[in-house]
């Protein structure tokens, strides 16, 4: 090559000697001299080759891919090299080195090269490039094809395939590059963040001074996260490159940019553009020149970022550091940037280094989906309970990624159909991305922030490898939407306090902060579907439970009471599947925060919850994870090494002795950090055995088949598909001494189809306004004269839509649907006759009432007892005479009467609760009212049980 080069120069320097004859005819045979399979003549599939080559697109006089991409088997980048043609000065040429410098910092790589063969530049890459440098800033080595032969040792030693499979090209990069005073990429995205989010806050503070701190805080970072999203998006071609650029051309810049997000929306079916569920950003006024400057320091030449190979892992790690801080708004109205509280106090915050994450996903989600199945791998749930803006998350979703292509590459899968989970080059097609995504991730975190962060980064994920021709693919050809919404996967609150810590609360002045949170249900997917294990692991105990019943088929003829031998075998049964039956995940990962500060209310209630002597949160973290855990499923955590030895983790230590798999000594793995970390690796084993509930059906439909069906003739119909149990209960409630008719006069609302008179103007309510608590507004009104009395709301009366039936996937159910109006309301409202009117003629109140028509209980008596399991449309004054149960209440019994004044708290807390979410902006505050809803509702259907 050399000796070939050499005699023909003059003819290789002409400018008409292009940059891909120079590739073909000498940098491809230099690579292959040196053990690369260029060519792939393994036949490997793209996603495995070891050189990936890139066709050039120039835009914007920018470069959009190196040439070459040098990886290891699995897929870990090593170094690019960007090919020239031997007329360009190498040496001296500004450009080319800046373009190099870009793409290696930009994916974290220590070095890169530029060669034309005539030359042979180095580059240190973890130094920040800077688009005025000169040609020789970071130029580690620099070699002329003359110099190969003498050199010859050197190019084997550290670039050959060989010596890099052997480590020498990691100590070359580690040992001949100065890194005194380097500025990573991620440290420097972080930088780039923080001026970002200044300056946008300070001009949507300036600007839009009606918003509140939660609201400028959520408006600013789902600013930013939309544009870095575009902008990633156009550098990897799959949006136009300048997009986002061409909104600061001319015109409002902002409305520009809004209308580039509604596109997206349409486009990306992702939580991220939702514009319905952001009530804000449509209305929001920014000044042109802050916009114009955060996209230009975006683009190059301004941006040293190259963002088609910025990984999801970099913009994870600096934006880590970004949550960290927010938004406050002084008392002169400024929006000022501060360091949250709870990291100035722990000294920072402290990105997990992917060695760890690897480590742990692999020694949990590797342990458990392996010689699995896709099919099998279905079903698994991975959660990071403190997933902060996600590393884990994004870990195991690549970790799951890779198993799967690895899995239909040696399957032999078939691909180009559009049900095929690869495509032709290798990869998994975006539809399998997705699919494992909704399936299998799963995160909360107390800061609403790093949840729309995590949500970013696993999108981004998803999206990695796309371009612009799969795109159409998906959104021309097969009509499908490119990104799924994670808002069922990711979301916000407390992972340590459940509702029940409302219990002790008069004052909910703390809710925002503590952010109380249910697990079950918040994944009702994740927490029903626990009951499956192995039918061989309980054989014995079910034929057991089979024998049992045949004997007492005969007697369930005659009576509905079990033998007292199946009833006590029945019951041990229940108690020890309960754990099971909740379900939960397969995998729990992390790295939990620790040294948290509680407030003494919080302290006295995590104690008290997960029955530890530290209220460390870390201890508390490692509780709960089990908790979370199925039963045989693995967790994996970096915690404190205080673990293994602090007589105040004692508790902790005795509660996971049993499960623990693996402690790992990571000493400091921050340098900044004073505390030593250990990773701890355990699986969830109980040592009771739990009965499958195929086979506790099958013993049911033993006994269900002989129940005496006469018993059910009291109800005015047969039974159908209710249980000895159900029916038990319902003979109970209905042998009730009262029923509704008791306590309330029934009406129908008014038909006001014709105008009597003009006499005034009335809100018109229908029974899609009535909700369980609450009355949706009305935009609807009627001149009317007020005299149609069954129109007119009369006071403290309850309003119950006319027409029960309902459908819900999967299960059809009915359900009574009631609230109480607002006074102010009722005054100028007319209600239509697709709404019942209860007026209380007893001394009980109507809240009280209002509690119990709510209910579970009550709605699940009336679909079962009064529909008979059946989906038809009923009015509700035909309900009311078909005796829906009312307990005996004597308001003279302490107990009863406590009762009572409970039920009716919670009944006017919901209306109130329930007022304020309509008014809500933000969705975090939706959700959080949401949970304080769900908590009255949960005390409400307790109190009604009792």
């Amino acid at each position: 090559l050399v000796t070939r080069f050499e005699e023909q120069i003059d003819s290789y320097k002409r400018s008409d000697y292009n940059e891909t004859q120079t590739r073909r005819d000498f940098i491809d045979p230099f690579f292959k001299a040196l053990g690369w399979d260029i060519d792939n003549q393994a036949g490997n599939a793209e996603a495995y080759r070891e050189v990936i080559h890139e066709d050039k697109i120039k835009i914007g006089g920018a470069t959009k891919a190196p040439d070459y991409s040098f990886r290891l088997s699995g897929g870990k980048r090593l170094f690019f090299v960007e090919a020239k043609k031997p007329s360009v000065a190498i040496k001296d040429d500004i450009e080319p080195a800046y373009q190099v410098r870009r793409y290696g910092w930009s994916a974290k790589l220590a070095i890169s090269i530029i060669t034309d063969f005539e030359e042979f530049a180095i580059y240190d890459c973890t130094k920040k490039p800077n688009p005025n440098d000169k040609a020789s800033v970071a130029r580690v080595k620099y070699l002329t094809f003359r110099d190969y032969i003498n050199e010859f040792d050197f190019l084997w030693d550290t670039f050959s395939k060989e010596r890099v499979l052997q480590g020498s090209f990691d100590k070359f990069a580690l040992s001949d590059t100065n890194k005194k005073g380097t500025a990573t990429v991620d440290k420097e995205f972080l930088l780039s963040l923080d001026t970002w989010r200044t300056d946008l806050a300070v001009n949507i503070s300036k600007n839009n001074r009606q918003l509140n701190e939660d609201e400028l805080n959520f408006v600013v970072q789902q600013t930013i996260d939309r544009i870095i999203f575009l902008r990633i998006a156009g550098d990897r071609g799959i949006e136009p490159y300048s997009s986002l650029k061409d909104t600061t051309k001319q015109g409002d810049f902002y409305k520009n940019l809004f209308h580039l997000f509604t596109q997206a929306d349409e486009k990306y079916n992702s939580g991220l553009f939702d514009l319905k569920k952001d009530k804000i950003s449509k209305n929001l006024v920014i000044e042109n020149k802050i916009l114009k400057k955060i996209i230009n320091e975006l683009y190059y030449p301004e941006s040293p970022y190259e963002f088609s190979v910025l990984s999801v892992e970099i913009l994870g790690s600096a934006y880590e550091q970004f949550l960290g801080k927010i938004i406050r708004i002084d008392k002169n109205n400024r929006a000022k940037i501060e360091e949250k509280p709870e990291v100035r106090k722990a000294g920072g915050v402290y990105y997990t280094p992917q060695y760890i994450v690897d480590y742990i996903v692999k020694n949990t989600v590797g342990k458990l989906i392996e010689n699995k199945t896709p099919k099998e791998i279905e079903t698994i749930k991975i959660v990071d309970p403190a997933c902060g803006s996600g590393s884990f998350l994004i870990g195991a979703y690549q970790y799951l990624i890779d198993y799967h292509k690895d899995y239909y590459t040696r399957a032999g899968t078939k691909t180009g159909k559009k049900d095929s989970p690869i495509t032709p080059e290798g990869s998994l097609t975006s539809n399998e991305k997705k699919r494992i995504l909704l399936n299998n991730i799963y995160g909360v975190d107390i800061d609403t922030n790093a949840v729309e962060v995590t949500k970013l980064s696993l999108l981004l994920k998803c999206m990695e490898g796309e371009n612009a021709n799969t795109i159409a693919q998906q959104t021309q050809l097969w009509n499908e939407r490119i990104l799924p919404t994670l808002d069922n996967n990711i979301k916000s609150g407390n992972s340590l306090i459940d509702t029940d810590f409302y219990d002790s609360q008069l004052d909910f002045g703390e809710d925002r902060k503590i952010k109380p949170f249910n697990w079950q249900r918040a994944f009702p997917d994740v927490f029903k579907g626990g009951k499956t294990i192995a039918v061989k692991e309980l054989k014995e105990d079910g034929d057991e439970l089979l024998i049992l019943a045949k004997k007492v088929k005969h007697h369930a003829r005659k009576t509905l009471e079990y033998s007292s031998e199946l009833e006590t075998k029945l019951l041990e049964v229940r108690e020890a599947d309960s754990e099971y039956e909740r379900g939960g995940f397969d995998v729990v990962i992390g790295n939990p925060p620790y040294g948290a500060e509680l407030s003494k209310d919080v302290q006295k209630y995590v104690l008290k919850k997960f029955n530890v002597s530290s209220s460390d949160t870390a201890a508390l973290f490692l509780i709960q994870a089990k908790k979370l855990l199925k039963n045989y499923a693995f967790g994996g955590y970096i915690i404190p090494k205080t673990f293994t030895y602090a007589s105040n983790w004692e508790r902790t230590r005795g509660n996971l002795i049993d499960d623990i798999l693996a402690i790992v000594d990571c000493s400091k793995v921050w340098k900044e950090v004073k505390l030593e970390m250990s990773i701890i690796v355990f699986q969830k084993e109980s040592k009771k055995k739990f009965f499958n509930s195929l086979i506790r059906q099958k013993s049911e439909i033993v006994l269900l088949s002989s129940i005496d069906k006469s018993l059910c003739n009291q109800f005015g119909f047969l039974i159908n598909g209710i249980s000895a149990d159900e029916l038990a209960l319902g003979i109970k409630l209905n042998k009730n001494e009262y029923n509704l008719n008791h306590f309330v006069i029934n009406q129908r609302g008014g038909m006001l189809q014709k105008q009597i008179q003009q006499y005034g103007k009335y809100m018109v309510i229908g029974g899609k306004q009535i909700q369980p608590y609450s009355l949706s507004s009305c935009d609807k009104h009627i001149n009317s004269h007020h005299n149609q009395s069954n129109a007119v709301i009369q006071p403290h009366s309850i309003l119950v839509q006319n027409i029960v039936a309902h459908i819900q996937n999967p299960f059809p159910h009915i359900k009574i649907i009631a609230t109480i109006p607002d006074v102010n309301i009722a005054q100028r409202s007319l209600i239509l006759d697709t709404i019942n009117q209860l007026t209380n003629k007893s001394d009980l109140s109507p809240y009280f009432i209002l509690g119990l028509l709510n209910s579970r209980l009550i709605n699940w008596y009336a679909y079962r007892f009064i529909f008979a399991n059946a989906i038809r449309t009923m009015h509700f004054d035909n309900i009311t005479t078909m005796k829906i149960p009312i307990p005996v209440i004597l308001l003279d019994n302490k107990i009863h009467f406590a009762l009572h004044n409970q039920l009716i708290r919670h009944v006017e807390s919901l209306l109130h609760l329930n007022k304020e979410k309509h008014s809500a902006t933000l969705q975090t505050q939706t959700e959080q009212l949401q949970t304080r809803i769900n908590y009255h509702e949960d005390k409400i259907n307790r109190a009604v049980y009792q």
